[in-house]
């Protein structure tokens, strides 16, 4: 009897020993980032850009084709290489008459994806992937370096004037490592060229415009985004902060998603755990810490402390002159764009944006999406596009829209 007693004895103690660690768990869960959906709009498939420089391409296209599923069409997968490819065309020609003092890469801004939409036309993934080598994703390192040496090459000129058939040449670079370009192609029994299936989706370029907030323009008026990837020399609307963030909330609420042109550098923006803040280093208690301690500590020791992304912490109240420093002093920079979808909160209440991204799904947290808190999006937007459709009306007539 005792020992069958000490076997029940022992067994109590080994589930009330893993009841307190289940509970230790759900506990420790409980305070890390809990997100709840306030409005989530339809989405294609994460893609993913893999080793090229397109993001502004998947971005870009990711969001017509949300345009495409609000408006009632088909769930279309169309072609981001075909905007790549037309892109790189028009830039090296640009690049050649500036005599390599203008931008010339794979980078782009969403207006170069718009652009293309209006002056080729836009094609299906399937009738352009961009993939002739045999990689199943792109990989762009030699195609980038061998056109930019080619560019300069042209400009240096050995010959003593251009030759007429150094663009054609460039384009043959392009169809090796990308495919020529599709005069004809099939979509679902029916023939098109580019300019029909792109009046088949009822795209119109005209429909979307891009938007930005700094001091250093006038509010309420065009200028031209003073940013390397943006080689069209393309105007923005320049709006203040505030206004920024009711464009994207209002555009939100009636059912458009956005493109948005970020800063993803930070040491707040967190891929693998799939938020992005901006803690506030001022705070004077951080995890319990008394403030004398937390005003003896180092920045690095600060940073371990901020930057661990185990939960919520209280974040900079962002302001226009702090938006405007970043930009001035290269803190913020032209450098990742991404598809906004929607805004959720966390367990305290504080708002953050949905973001899809597009550098695939492989062992990520939220399966290619990203929360990025409401004072990140204050401070590190860049610019966004949207449907002026979704701007409110008292901005709009502002913008003159």
């Amino acid at each position: 009897m005792k020992h069958i007693a000490l076997i029940i004895c022992s067994v109590l103690f080994l589930a009330a020993q893993g009841f307190s660690q289940e509970k230790e768990k759900e506990k420790k869960a409980d305070s890390s980032y809990q997100f709840t959906v306030v409005k989530q709009l339809p989405a294609t498939g994460i893609k993913n850009q893999n080793r090229s420089g397109t993001c502004w391409s998947y971005s870009a296209i990711s969001f017509l084709e949300s345009e495409l599923l609000r408006t009632g069409k088909d769930t279309f997968d169309l072609s981001e290489m075909y905007c790549v490819r037309n892109c790189y065309s028009d830039k090296a020609k640009l690049y050649v008459r500036f005599q390599g003092k203008h931008n010339f890469g794979g980078g782009g801004a969403a207006h170069d994806v718009t652009y293309v939409l209006k002056n080729y036309g836009m094609v299906p993934e399937e009738a352009y992937s961009g993939l002739t080598i045999g990689d199943k994703l792109p990989v762009h390192g030699e195609m980038d370096a061998v056109l930019s040496a080619y560019v300069d090459a042209v400009i240096k000129n050995p010959n003593k004037k251009l030759s007429p058939v150094w663009h054609q040449g460039f384009d043959g670079i392009l169809d090796a490592y990308l495919g020529k370009n599709p005069v004809e192609f099939n979509y679902k029994g029916k023939t098109y060229t580019p300019k029909t299936f792109a009046e088949m989706t009822g795209l119109n370029a005209g429909d979307y415009v891009e938007i930005s907030s700094y001091t250093h323009h006038p509010f309420y008026s065009r200028f031209v985004l003073e940013v390397e990837d943006n080689w069209l020399m393309d105007e923005v609307y320049n709006v203040p902060i505030n206004d920024l963030i009711s464009i994207i909330d209002n555009s939100i609420e009636k059912g458009y998603t956005v493109v948005w042109g970020a800063d993803v550098s930070e040491k707040g923006f967190s891929w693998k755990n799939g938020v992005a803040v901006v803690p506030d280093r001022n705070v004077s208690e951080i995890a319990g810490l008394e403030q004398a301690k937390w005003e003896k500590m180092s920045d690095t020791e600060k940073d371990k402390l901020l930057f661990k992304f185990d939960k919520p912490m209280p974040e900079k109240k962002i302001t226009q002159e702090m938006r405007q420093q970043e930009f001035d002093n290269y803190q913020t920079t032209d450098d990742h764009g991404m598809h906004l979808t929607g805004i959720a909160k966390d367990q305290n209440g504080n708002k953050y944006y949905i973001i899809k991204n597009s550098w695939g799904l492989e062992d990520h947290k939220y399966k290619g999406y990203f929360y990025a808190s409401e004072p990140y999006v204050m401070l590190k937007t860049m610019d966004i596009m949207v449907n002026k459709n979704a701007i409110p009306k008292d901005i709009r007539k502002k913008l003159g829209l």
